[in-house]
C-alpha cells in the first residue's frame, strides 16, 4: 500500500510505547523547539515529526518538516512516495520546482508567506538562491510516513554498476565515479 491505511480505532499507542496515553504528552511533540531559532546551520537541514519520531502520528496521516536552508543551499531532488508536500515559506525565498510524468517542469519563486503543493511521488527540489540570507520552511504530508527517495543518493550510491549509470546518462564510467565520489559520506 502506498499511503496511510485507515484506523478503527481514535488513536495507535505503539506496544513498546513507554508514554502514558493517558493525558496530553503522548500527542505532544517538543523535537522541533531546537530547530526554531535564530541561528541557521552551516550546511541544508531537515527536522522531521514523522512516525518515526513522533509514535502518535501512526494512523493520523500527517506528519511535518522544518527545513532550514543556510545561503546558498539547496533541497536536492528526491520524491515522497506515500505523499504529497505542502510547503510553507517562513522565513527567506526559494526557488522550487517538480517534473511531472510528461517531463514537464512547474517552477516558482516563493516568497515568505507563500505555500507549494509537490504532487505525490513527483521528483522536486528546493534551492535558496539567495548567496547571503537563509531561507526557512514548513513541510506537511498527507502521510505519517511519507518516505523520501534522494535521487542523486538513490541513483549514484546505490551499488548501480558504473557501466549501466554511464549508459544511462551518456557520459562514461570516469565521470560516473567522480559524481559518486562528491556524493561519498565524510569520513
Amino acid at each position: 500500500m502506498a499511503g496511510d491505511p485507515d484506523i478503527l480505532v481514535d488513536f495507535i499507542v505503539p506496544a513498546n510505547s513507554t508514554v502514558n496515553a493517558t493525558d496530553g504528552c503522548f500527542f505532544t511533540f517538543t523535537g522541533m523547539r531546537n530547530a526554531i531559532n535564530p541561528d541557521y546551520p552551516s550546511n541544508f537541514t531537515v527536522t522531521k515529526a514523522s512516525v518515526k519520531e513522533f509514535p502518535a502520528l501512526d494512523g493520523q496521516s500527517v506528519s511535518y518538516a522544518f527545513l532550514e536552508y543556510p545561503a546558498g543551499s539547496i533541497n536536492p531532488p528526491h520524491t515522497h512516495p506515500r505523499s504529497a508536500e505542502l510547503l510553507l515559506v517562513v522565513g527567506g525565498t526559494l526557488n522550487v520546482g517538480f517534473v511531472d510524468t510528461t517531463n514537464k517542469l512547474y517552477n516558482q519563486t516563493l516568497k515568505l508567506g507563500d505555500i507549494f503543493l509537490f504532487p505525490k511521488g513527483m521528483v522536486h527540489y528546493q534551492s535558496n538562491d539567495d548567496p547571503k540570507q537563509p531561507a526557512a520552511a514548513i513541510a506537511a504530508f498527507g502521510s505519517a510516513n511519507a518516505g523520501t527517495v534522494s535521487v542523486p543518493m538513490s541513483v549514484f550510491t546505490s551499488g548501480i554498476d558504473d557501466n549501466i549509470l554511464a549508459k544511462a546518462f551518456k557520459t562514461d564510467v570516469s565521470t560516473i565515479m567522480k559524481l559518486k565520489a562528491g556524493l561519498a559520506p565524510k569520513a
